[in-house]
Formats: C-alpha cells, sequence, structure tokens
C-alpha cells in the first residue's frame, strides 16, 4: 500500500465508513460461526469491528508492518494475527467457519494468483462454511489511492464463474456504487 492508502485505511472517515456501511452490508444474514478467518485485514478497521461479531478470529496479512502492528494492538483480544501469505495459508484443512475479506482482492497481483487465494479459502473453509466479502470497483479516488501501488481490479462481472470453479456454491455477487459483495459457500458434503 503507498502511504496515501495507508492513511486512508486509518483515517475516521475509513473507520466510519466500514462500521456503517460497509460490515453491515456484507454480513447482513451472514453468522460468524466459533472461528472465523480474515484475509487481508491491512491496518485491521474492520477487523477492530469484526472481534466483537466473531467469538474467536484469526487475521493472515502479508505485510510484516501491517501485522506487527495489528498484532500488538490487539494483544490479549480474541483476535490471533498471522504474518503469511493468504495463497499459501498455514492452516489446516477445514478448520474455519467462516471467512471474510474487505476490499483487498485488488492488492493481489494477478487474476492467477487471486484464483490460489480463492482455492486456499476453500480448502480452510469446513463444508457449509461461507466466504463472505466485498471489493471496490473503478473511481478517480481508488485510482489516486493505488498510483504506485498493486492494483489488479476483479471483475464484479466475472468473479462468481471464478468462484464457482475454484469450487463454490450458492455464489452470489452484487454490485453497488463503486463496490460489489459476495457470498459463497464451500459444499456441505465436501470432505476435508
Amino acid at each position: 500500500m503507498n502511504r496515501f492508502h495507508r492513511w486512508y485505511c486509518r483515517s475516521d472517515r475509513w473507520a466510519s465508513t466500514v462500521e456503517n456501511r460497509l460490515l453491515p452490508w456484507v454480513l447482513d444474514g451472514v453468522a460468524p460461526g466459533e472461528d472465523v478467518l480474515e484475509v487481508g485485514p491491512g491496518p485491521g478497521s474492520t477487523t477492530e469491528l469484526l472481534r466483537n461479531w466473531a467469538p474467536r478470529m484469526t487475521a493472515i496479512e502479508i505485510d510484516p508492518r501491517l501485522a506487527d502492528a495489528l498484532r500488538v494492538r490487539l494483544e490479549g483480544t480474541n483476535v490471533e494475527v498471522v504474518t503469511a501469505d493468504a495463497t499459501r495459508m498455514p492452516f489446516a484443512d477445514a478448520r474455519f467457519s467462516t471467512t471474510v475479506s474487505f476490499t483487498m482482492l485488488h492488492h493481489v497481483p494477478s487474476a492467477e494468483q487471486q484464483d490460489r487465494l480463492l482455492a486456499e479459502v476453500l480448502r480452510v473453509l469446513r463444508p457449509g462454511g461461507v466466504f463472505a466479502g466485498s471489493d471496490s470497483t473503478s473511481s478517480f479516488l481508488f485510482k489516486v489511492a493505488h498510483l504506485f501501488d498493486t492494483m489488479e481490479l476483479v471483475d464484479p462481472d466475472t468473479f462468481a464463474g471464478r468462484l464457482q470453479r475454484t469450487g463454490f456454491v450458492d455464489v452470489d455477487v452484487q454490485r453497488a456504487e463503486r463496490a460489489f459483495r459476495f457470498r459463497a459457500f464451500r459444499p456441505r458434503g465436501d470432505s476435508p
């Protein structure tokens, strides 16, 4: 993330957007279960709120500085922060009841790596578990926030198909202004 992007993701404006719009929209009707994985929390604006939603959480973050800062901030809570690449997760098969991801998929540098991340999410989800999340679509502010930064946009029109090809079922992708949300499930009869 570039300097502007880091600043914005730590701003009160973004925190308010996350709390009042993003999380309610994405998580409407989603039950956390007992063990939730958050993929790519960045500075942790979402994690701060999600820890009150989930009984136990793990956040996987590739950026060591962001992961370390979040780990220190959430020490002694119900959140474990793991520094690792989500395309090669260090977790057992079928460990998590729910997996969430908020506006981070575009930071994965290629569609192939994004698909590897989706396959890893499927692997670590329990049968019947839900993968819920969101990502942004292009806008002027979005492009400015990503100057000299990784930005591999996810096309909401093809994302459902990508999730299905990975093995997810009951896939739903819904557009909104400058964003989209998604839900997809690991098949119930799928053995780990």
